[in-house]
């Protein structure tokens, strides 16, 4: 007879960990089943973590998590082709514990999340594919894994298996992603001495930065460019819609190859060994592309329910957020011996109504507003490079004559069409 369990949980990424730990720390028989090598060997992203809800699972993680460096500046580019305008924050308030928000390299740090989660009774199996999810009489009753004898069965299963989530097309969740919905991203992670690293991010030791890349480093597609310290590393990446891409022709690794010589960028990683080169989708259809949350006996969390926040660049915590709730749900659903849609349709109220929900909903239309119109990209940063050379550049032009040139770029691409241009903008991010 084939094993059964309270809960299933499908993928080790954070949101799949976070719902794991919080089960197995309340007493509930999980096994979480990983395709990978080890949790974290097929995940990807630009390396940063948010303190505030990994600390609401596992209060004293800083103790022990394999965090890279406190990060104490944020730099945003917005990049031409030789010159960039520059805009941060810097705080050295978030070099001291407990953080804001760390880097992190994900094969440590899904591998220590993971195992905490074994650590609180959940029992990991990696290198496994779960090929189908189990359904009778429309209730979801296990898995189907490509493993001998390879059925196993529970009360719940938690889909964390990423943003193509073939189980939840399977079970009519969602349809395919448009080209629109999702990015490719390319990442690197460039070995480079530690006190090299400080010296061109102007850090303490113990101090990391992040840099957020917008304009040039995407070639006008919707998308967005990072450079995040490590302890002995630099992780460097560049992602874009996948319909730019194809309308483009271009490839990802050529976006990141460029973005390595770019003069703005070339001095930062000089000297640096490659280490590793890695690729992933990434949901960005927002708010919109949500699917259906719960169905009896399922639940979807993380990138499988599309919780990124492409605008602020958030995905981790949304995971891990979302993963809670669901393992608080099920808790309840537990309980009372109800597993079914109704019943876990709390787990959809509560993400709604928290942060998560909230802000995919406040920006519900950026990314798609931004991708119709690609003239912010093309544009609006070139002219804003000219704009801040105009006026900083000094000639012997009075700054009256300085501001009638910057007046007349404007005049140049047409006043009325800017005007609406920036209202568009404000419009969908307000």
């Amino acid at each position: 007879m084939a094993e059964k369990f309270d809960v299933i949980v499908v993928g080790a990424g954070p949101a799949g960990s976070s719902a794991a730990y919080t089960l197995a720390k309340a007493g509930l028989n999980v096994i979480m089943f990983e395709r990978g090598e080890y949790p974290g060997s097929k995940n990807v992203m630009g390396g940063v973590m948010y303190r505030h809800q990994l600390q609401e699972i596992i209060p004293d993680f800083l103790n022990e998590a394999p965090f890279e460096r406190p990060v104490v500046e944020q730099r945003f580019w917005m990049l031409d082709q030789r010159s960039a305008f520059q805009v941060g924050y810097k705080g050295l308030e978030w070099a001291e514990a407990p953080y804001n928000n760390f880097t992190v390299l994900r094969a440590k740090f899904d591998q220590w999340f993971a195992n905490k989660a074994v650590e609180q009774g959940a029992l990991l199996i990696n290198e496994t594919v779960v090929k189908e999810v189990i359904v009778e009489d429309d209730r979801v009753l296990g898995v189907r894994t490509d493993r001998p004898d390879g059925d196993v069965y529970a009360d719940l299963v938690i889909l964390a298996d990423g943003v193509n989530s073939l189980l939840a097309k399977q079970l009519g969740f969602h349809k395919e992603l448009k080209p629109n919905e999702v990015a490719l991203a390319a990442m690197q992670v460039i070995n480079l001495p530690p006190e090299k690293i400080e010296d061109r991010f102007n850090l303490e030791p113990n101090q990391g930065a992040t840099i957020e890349i917008f304009g040039d480093s995407t070639k006008g597609m919707l998308g967005t460019a990072f450079i995040y310290t490590n302890k002995d590393s630099i992780s460097i990446g560049v992602g874009t819609l996948l319909s730019g891409l194809m309308k483009t022709k271009m490839r990802p690794h050529e976006l990141l190859e460029t973005l390595k010589q770019h003069p703005m960028v070339r001095k930062l990683i000089e000297g640096g060994e490659p280490k590793e080169y890695l690729a992933h989708l990434i949901p960005e259809g927002g708010y919109h592309s949500i699917p259906k949350l719960v169905g009896h006996g399922v639940m979807l969390v993380g990138d499988a329910a599309q919780l990124v926040n492409g605008i602020h660049r958030e995905g981790s915590n949304l995971a891990m957020a979302s993963g809670r709730l669901a393992a608080e749900t099920a808790i309840l659903a537990k309980q009372v011996g109800d597993f079914s849609e109704n019943m876990l349709d709390t787990y959809r109220t509560k993400l709604m109504e928290s942060f998560v929900g909230q802000d995919l909903k406040k920006y519900k239309d950026a990314a798609h507003a931004l991708d119709r119109h690609p003239q912010y990209f093309k544009e609006f940063i070139p002219m804003i490079n000219r704009a801040a050379s105009e006026m900083f550049t000094v000639d012997g032009a009075s700054k009256w004559d300085k501001q009638k040139k910057i007046l007349g770029m404007v005049q140049d691409r047409g006043t009325i069409n800017t005007i609406r241009d920036l209202y568009r903008v404000w419009k969908v991010m307000k």
